[in-house]
């Protein structure tokens, strides 16, 4: 069965990138999100096998989006992602239950390979 993912980033071209590196490589992207508030909802309809999250968005960052999908499903497996790859905010992720974090520009291999450690 292919591996469901949920793409969150507020930027359009950065889900399109994401999406276009995870289905070359045989991923199946099932929803996008635009904020954090409508990542809760489309993780409770989708159920994905993972949630890339975007840590700087408007109305909801992506920690807080974090902790609320893992109040939902501890069990959820997200990979936080960011431009600004400061210590504190990936120290923050990890403790909040994030698996793992990619820095922006996306490099597909360090993407691929989080996600496969990730999810397989």
């Amino acid at each position: 069965m292919d591996k469901k993912i949920l793409i969150v980033d507020d930027a359009a071209f950065m889900r399109l990138m994401l999406k276009d590196i995870l289905t070359k490589n045989g991923y199946m992207v099932v929803g996008e999100a635009e904020n954090g508030a409508a990542a809760v909802d489309k993780y409770k309809e989708l159920h994905p096998d993972l949630v890339t999250l975007d840590i700087t968005m408007p109305e909801q960052d992506g920690i807080s989006t974090l902790k609320k999908i893992r109040s939902i499903d501890p069990q959820a497996k997200i990979i936080m992602c960011s431009a600004m790859g400061q210590q504190a905010m990936v120290i923050d992720s990890i403790q909040a239950g994030a698996k793992d974090f990619i820095v922006k520009p996306f490099q597909p291999e360090r993407v691929i390979e989080a996600v496969s450690k990730v999810i397989g």
